[in-house]
């Protein structure tokens, strides 16, 4: 029965998130936003949707490592496993913006959440502080859809398959059900996939926060799995990176931050998940910027990289878990062997980039 729970909770996630990102990206265009802030800010909460309502969830059972768990589980699942899987189907194109600003930013949040949680644990305030990051992100995200060219309304229409144009009254009131529907089965699939991660993990004697940081983190990013893959397979290959990206940001901003207000007090950080599980959310971030870097395109080598290297988290974790005796062996070869001659490698391909790369011609003026 917990294994039936736990794939009906998963289930009533991915169509509420569906409903909730078609109605109010829908109302959005209805009432005058554009389709970039829509992109950057509707789209994003929609696909995170079932990360936000898990962890404030957790967070009001007193279950902080899951949702810690399921934040930083999901942020490095997002990178991992969906871009390498995006990447092995084609190879994907980087956005420069996402390059300039938005990679940056993702990597100078994951740092954000080492120095905020050091104490061991998350305030209110600090909660709010984030939640008032995520204002002001928006906030940019409307300025810079002034300057929204013909192209992005074209990736509009592809994802959503109709010309961003706006609906009438009965449209728009259509809209605010297909919302209200949705955020209702969000709920109710984040209650029997919660209940059904919490009693699992109880039953096989795992902590909350291995089960948040694999199965709950996994299932809630169903959203940004589905819309990545499919926008790969479309060709919209910015698309593809900009979701997994933009829903990172969303994630620490939003999620992490209206958990730690929903919690009387605050979200508790083990010391587990601040010298390893948070220190990983940050390897995989800073991995990001040199492979989006090089060429502003993530390679199919690349996917394979990033693929690899989730599977071999995920075993990380259950041999842990389970407290084999190849555990320790394996996790020496992964810090020691295998991590340091990836970033040389990536490294070393960002400097023959930099170095091949011809120089912009210079002006040249008249004497």
């Amino acid at each position: 029965m917990l294994i039936v729970y736990l794939l009906l909770g998963l289930a009533i996630l991915s169509v509420g998130a569906e409903l909730l990102v078609r109605g109010a990206s829908r109302l959005a265009i209805g009432v005058g936003i554009s389709p970039l802030v829509v992109g950057l800010t509707v789209v994003a909460l929609g696909t995170s949707a079932p990360e936000l309502v898990v962890s404030v969830q957790s967070a009001l059972a007193g279950q902080p490592d899951l949702a810690l768990g399921n934040v930083v589980g999901s942020n490095i699942f997002n990178v991992l496993f969906i871009l390498g899987l995006s990447a092995l189907i084609i190879p994907l194109q980087v956005a420069q913006k996402l390059i300039r600003f938005d990679v940056p930013l993702m990597i100078a949040l994951s740092f954000l959440v080492q120095i905020l949680s050091w104490n061991g644990f998350l305030t209110r305030l600090e909660g709010i502080f984030l939640v008032l990051g995520l204002v002001g992100y928006t906030g940019w995200a409307i300025l810079e859809s002034r300057r929204e060219t013909k192209q992005v309304q074209a990736e509009y229409e592809a994802e959503f398959n109709e010309n961003p144009q706006k609906p009438t009254t009965v449209g728009n009131l259509l809209q605010v059900v297909l919302i209200a529907v949705g955020l209702g089965l969000l709920i109710l699939g984040a209650r029997w996939f919660l209940f059904a991660a919490v009693e699992l993990a109880r039953t096989l004697g795992v902590s909350e926060l291995v089960i948040g940081l694999t199965i709950v983190a996994a299932g809630t990013s169903l959203p940004e799995v589905a819309t990545s893959i499919v926008a790969a397979i479309r060709g919209e290959r910015d698309i593809a990176v900009g979701n997994v990206v933009g829903s990172n940001i969303f994630n620490i901003l939003g999620v992490l931050g209206f958990a730690a207000i929903a919690s009387p007090s605050g979200v508790a950080v083990s010391s587990t998940a601040r010298q390893v599980d948070i220190p990983i959310m940050i390897g995989v971030a800073l991995a990001c910027f040199p492979i989006f870097a090089t060429g502003n395109v993530i390679s199919r080598w690349n996917g394979a990289l990033f693929f690899g290297y989730y599977l071999a988290y995920t075993l990380a974790i259950v041999l842990a878990a389970l407290k084999h005796q190849a555990s320790p062996t394996f996790n020496q070869v992964m810090l020691w062997f295998v991590i340091p001659l990836t970033a040389i490698g990536i490294v070393t391909s960002l400097f023959r980039y930099y170095r091949t790369k011809p120089l912009p011609d210079l002006p040249t003026t008249r004497p």
